[in-house]
């Protein structure tokens, strides 16, 4: 007998680094999902990656039983990545709950991704049960925290439910609170099919898992479905749980969380959030589903040494079926050769999609500085989007050039909000609001365009705050702004590669560094090289490589001054005409060197 009453689906939300993973661990251990013997750290997170790193990446699920009150509940559980740059992630996740858990660090308090993930949970509508994790630390201070949640967030100390996930301390009375408190899964077991597809990924052997959601009806093998989304129909081969394992059920039914094997070929053949329906009795309607992920940061990635375009190519689309989350398409680069353009959610993203690309096909990968889209609006009324410097059209037919802008909550201790301000200016932040959460730690909210934080913003706001900063965003749109792009020549000729699109107040400062840095990595020759940075036709700043000079006098001793002159003069021509005809090599590091992030 199927009652949807002994259902609760919840997820696990909190900070990076709050304890999600081992909270998930000390749950399956409680409830004997697991044995001892095959319990490891991180239980959920089955990416190499993940347990290297310490962080979960990619969203996971697990089906537990727990007994309460003499009744048997099927507990689902997702447990979901706290880093900004998966935030999706967590959105996806949430679209298949009642309730979530928001995890916060006794000893740490709310951080950023805490209150970002909170107003996630909020927007969806589902209910929050505030648990404070670590009790067990010696710095762990678990009932101030509980009334900061409660200022921050409005959510009452009294409901907060202390445990410690290390220790196994309160994991009962969080279980009892999950039944008590999240409500059963609505949905009616007699409607036509509607399953959300809420994750997927590609198993070589079995063709792509789906993950989803049955809203309403039910679903069993052998059963004709159709992709309501995508217009396509498969036959279902298995439908069942995570245990963590995959473990066959016979039927899904309304309200529960499970897997569907219908023999789909690769992952491109689904959408996630699509519905999925029973062929010979459709639903009415589409369930709502998800905005695509975002991409927010571009590089270009070629292949490095021992490594050709095709390999790397393959490589890609291999990943791209396991994460659709980037995207790639092909480029070229008179200094590079051929490679992809790529787009990223976040530069976590973009450091983990290049070790895996390493890692998991054997491939080498050079890549360029990150960079973010402009939008560029053209005198004839048309609007572009670029990504690059090298896209952007002759600046007589641009009207402006607007970047990407970010809305970011800062929090920190309140002793250093002096230098975080400092920070946020010297990065063209516009001020907003100040907000205390308590005596010593404060909320600063800033408006920044991306560009200005992308590379090593958060680094700088670590250091300043003894790591205790912590950052969180959200794309708000475009605004136009003073952008220039900045050309640089070499000889006097410019190099596509190296342009970048700056802000005209920063243009000198960016140029000159550029310059010094290509000083050192291009050898001299025989004839001098200027070096230039270029606003349109105005020079802004120029350095100068000197040529290896031989001593054409040495020999020419005594006599008139004309005769060394007659042989300078003559070293002088030879130069001219060498500078004339001669090409200037540059080397692949001089590219490398300018694309560092550091800059």
């Amino acid at each position: 007998m199927h009652d949807s009453n002994l259902i609760r689906n919840f997820s696990i939300i909190a900070h990076i680094d709050h304890g999600k993973s081992t909270l998930a661990d000390r749950l399956l251990e409680y409830t004997g999902a697991v044995t001892k013997r095959e319990l490891k750290a991180q239980m959920l997170d089955d990416m190499d990656l993940e347990r290297e790193m310490g962080i979960t990446i990619k969203a996971n699920r697990a089906s537990i039983s727990y007994k309460y009150h003499d009744q048997v509940y099927t507990l689902n559980l997702i447990d979901t990545p706290g880093h900004v740059d998966f935030h999706y992630e967590v959105s996806r996740a949430m679209a298949a709950c009642e309730g979530v858990l928001l995890l916060v660090d006794a000893s740490q308090g709310v951080q950023a991704q805490t209150v970002a993930n909170a107003y996630l949970a909020v927007e969806a509508g589902i209910e929050i049960i505030p648990v404070i994790n670590k009790i067990d630390l010696p710095a762990a201070s678990p009932e101030d925290t509980a009334l900061e949640l409660e200022q921050v967030l409005g959510l009452p100390a009294e409901e907060a439910v202390f445990t410690s996930a290390k220790t196994g301390e309160g994991i009962k009375e969080l279980l009892d609170a999950v039944i008590e408190r999240i409500p059963a899964p609505q949905g009616d077991p007699d409607a036509p099919l509607r399953a959300l597809i809420y994750d997927a990924k590609s198993d070589p052997h079995r063709g792509v898992i789906c993950h989803v959601r049955v809203v309403d009806g039910v679903v069993k093998r052998g059963d004709k479905i159709d992709l309501m989304g995508v217009g396509s129909t498969y036959i279902v081969t298995e439908v069942g749980q995570c245990m963590p394992k995959p473990k066959a059920l016979e039927v899904l039914r309304a309200g529960e969380v499970g897997y569907i094997l219908a023999g789909i070929k690769t992952i491109v053949d689904v959408n996630i959030g699509d519905t999925i329906t029973l062929s010979s009795r459709r639903a009415g309607e589409l369930l709502p589903g998800y905005q695509p992920p975002q991409q927010m940061v571009f590089c270009d990635f070629y292949p490095g040494p021992g490594t050709e375009t095709a390999e790397l190519r393959e490589a890609m689309e291999k990943l791209w079926l396991n994460d659709c989350s980037f995207t790639f398409e092909t480029a070229s680069s008179d200094a590079l050769g051929i490679g992809f353009r790529c787009g990223f959610l976040g530069l976590l993203h973009m450091k983990i999609i290049q070790e895996r690309l390493e890692r998991e096909s054997d491939v080498n990968v050079v890549q360029t500085a990150p960079t973010v889209t402009f939008e560029v609006a053209l005198r004839d009324g048309t609007v572009m989007r670029i990504e690059s410097p090298s896209e952007l059209p002759d600046m007589s037919h641009v009207e402006h050039i607007g970047e990407p802008m970010i809305d970011t909550q800062v929090i920190m201790p309140a002793d250093c909000i002096g230098s975080i301000m400092q920070l946020c200016l010297d990065r063209r932040g516009v001020h907003k609001k100040t907000e205390y959460l308590s005596p010593t730690r404060v909320m600063l909210t800033y408006q920044f365009p991306l560009s200005e934080i992308i590379y090593d913003f958060y680094d700088k706001l670590k250091s300043m705050t003894r790591g205790y900063g912590t950052m969180d965003y959200e794309l708000t749109g475009y605004k136009t702004g003073d952008l220039v792009k900045l050309d640089i020549l070499v000889n006097g000729i410019a190099v596509d590669a190296l342009s970048v699109i700056v802000h005209r107040n920063k243009a000198i400062h960016r140029g000159r560094r550029l310059l010094i840095r290509l000083k050192k990595e291009i050898a001299r020759h025989q004839f001098e090289i200027p070096l230039q940075a270029a606003i349109g036709t105005k020079v802004i700043a120029r350095e100068t490589i000197r040529a290896y000079r031989k001593d054409v006098t040495a020999k020419c001793y005594g006599g008139d001054i004309t005769r060394k002159r007659k042989l300078l003069e003559k070293q002088k021509e030879g130069k001219r005409r060498m500078k004339q005809v001669g090409s200037v090599s540059i080397p692949q590091s001089a590219f490398m060197s300018i694309l560092d992030p550091g800059d």
